[in-house]
């Protein structure tokens, strides 16, 4: 690694919209640099979850070492591959904080998409270089023209600057790897500096204990050192350092500047805080800004299906949270469900990962209830002031909602939320959000025949089925899967709930129409049980 300065290191991210070819992209450039044999196999290479693999999403962000030879220069290039939807948008950010500059790649097809938009600001906003890059030019109905001027109009970058590829062909992928050395600028490090390393991710192992990604902004690290954590002043040794290629390849030492993990013996899960510093023992440095912590939008219980699992289930949710810290954790109990947690999530598709997660990584069968968004309430009751410490309270369990004679008002979250939409379906779009209470604040056209609409929502009014509504406008598939939803719900309670002496129904409904049903059968009645029985012989 001691082959690398500085000043011949990228690191870059790569951004989009779901579904725009992030992920495809980043397994040419994995094979360009000879990170990987080039397969027809060769999908999906960054997505390691099952979740993602069977669901086609990137749901977290992965890291790639790739070595690239550029006009007789070796060059390190440190990639991290980011999710696309707005759920994992925490992710994206995290991910951003370890790079200088990122690849903005939108679908020559789509164009410009709502998540584009967001993950565009949250990289402006981190003042990267922005490589904007148009993929699929090789569909039947791509329009590499169109996108250009939606790239200029909606961002401000000039034309010239795009860069149009088909990675899954291959086509002109070489041209990428060449701007990110020319047009993102070397990390601000220095090796003769004290130690300084931002932990932006991090995993457990059950053998090895935590698994730090971490960026190095000054200094070096290598196995043996002494290392000190500046959010628990813990000290530990350091067992492994290495990168990843994209499987973890230990090496020496790690400098100023680069991207890698990092083994230290830490076996408890809260002892590796995402956003923390790590630093030379005896050598103390001014900790690093860290991360906003996540801002959760929906809550929902969870709670073992048998009470014996509580144990099991909370060393799971442990493990996972480490792996994804966006997951806010409370304790909760329930009269039907016995103990349990509320756990908060950034949205419904979060919300389901986490679940799926939960039960391939680790075995656990958990009951999810329906999910809610949290309230304020400002209190009139000086009893419950006194009680709660504060005058204004958040709840996060409809259980736990003050009588509305104690509250002077109720507060609700809001979002501002982007559609962009083709402009025949303008007018319908404009009545369901107005049906949501929602508030316009933007009407903006992006090209001939699309427009960006910005308007002001209640969370607690779109958080559940306003993106299916939203789809059966426009396109009309969104309520297909209702069905086979409702039917496997059903199922599932069936198999969950204890048979009692009466008959259970359990149904699903869309609005008023039942669309699928399961009979928890009774037990029957033992009319022979006070019989006696005698034999004659």
């Amino acid at each position: 690694m001691s082959c690398f300065p500085v000043e011949n290191t990228r690191n870059f991210s790569i951004i989009a919209h779901v579904d725009h070819g992030k992920s495809t992209l980043a397994d040419r450039l994995l094979e360009l640099t000879g990170a990987i044999d080039k397969t027809e196999n060769n999908k999906q290479v960054l997505d390691k979850l099952q979740v993602e693999r069977e669901r086609g999403i990137t749901v977290k962000a992965q890291t790639a070492s790739l070595f690239y030879n550029y006009e007789g220069k070796q060059y390190l290039l440190n990639l991290i591959d980011t999710p696309g939807h707005v759920d994992f948008s925490y992710e994206v950010s995290r991910s951003l904080s370890a790079c200088q500059g990122v690849l903005l790649v939108v679908d020559a097809n789509e164009g410009i998409q709502a998540q584009t938009v967001a993950n565009f600001f949250l990289a402006f906003e981190a003042q990267l270089s922005i490589i904007p890059v148009i993929n699929k030019i090789d569909l039947k109905n791509a329009d590499p023209e169109r996108v250009e001027k939606q790239i200029e109009k909606v961002f401000d970058i000039p034309g010239d600057e795009c860069i149009k590829i088909s990675a899954k062909l291959g086509t002109n992928v070489e041209s990428v790897l060449d701007a990110v050395i020319k047009r993102i600028p070397s990390p601000k490090a220095h090796c003769r500096n004290p130690l300084r390393a931002l932990v932006f991710d991090s995993t457990f192992d059950q053998y090895r204990g935590v698994i730090a990604n971490v960026a190095l902004f000054d200094g070096m690290v290598s196995k043996g050192d002494k290392i000190v954590s500046a959010h628990t002043q813990k000290t530990y040794e350091v067992n492994e350092v290495g990168v990843l290629n994209p499987n973890e390849q230990p090496t020496h030492k790690l400098y100023a500047g680069q991207v890698g993990y990092l083994i230290a013996g830490m076996k408890d899960v809260t002892e590796a805080q995402i956003g923390d510093t790590l630093y030379l023992h005896k050598q103390p440095v001014e900790p690093l800004p860290g991360f906003k912590s996540a801002k959760p939008m929906v809550f929902a219980g969870v709670f073992p299906i048998d009470q014996s699992e509580y144990n099991n289930l909370k060393s799971a949710i442990e493990k996972l949270t480490l792996n994804d810290s966006s997951v806010m954790v409370h304790r909760d109990s329930s009269l039907a469900l016995g103990a349990g947690w509320r756990l908060g999530f950034l949205g419904l598709l979060h919300m389901e990962v986490f679940n799926q997660r939960l039960e391939q990584e680790y075995n656990a069968s958990v009951i999810l209830t329906t999910p809610t968004v949290p309230y304020k309430a400002v209190l009139s009751s000086a009893k419950l002031i006194k009680e709660y410490r504060e005058k204004e309270i958040t709840i996060i369990n409809p259980a736990q909602f003050p009588d509305k004679s104690k509250v002077t008002e109720y507060l609700e979250p809001v979002v501002l939320g982007t559609i962009i939409t083709p402009d025949e379906y303008t007018g319908k779009i404009m009545m369901l959000c107005q049906a949501r209470r929602a508030v316009q604040k933007n009407m903006m056209y992006i090209d001939q025949n699309r427009v960006m609409l910005k308007y002001l929502f209640p969370l607690n009014e779109i958080v559940v089925d306003f993106y299916d509504s939203l789809k059966s406008l426009s396109s009309g598939y969104a309520r297909d899967k209702a069905y086979s939803v409702g039917k496997t719900i059903c199922e599932r309670l069936k198999d969950s709930l204890p048979r009692q002496l009466f008959e259970i129904a359990i149904q699903a409904a869309l609005g008023s129409k039942i669309i699928a049903r399961e009979t928890v059968k009774a037990y029957r009645k033992n009319v022979l049980a006070k019989c006696d029985y005698f034999s004659m012989e």
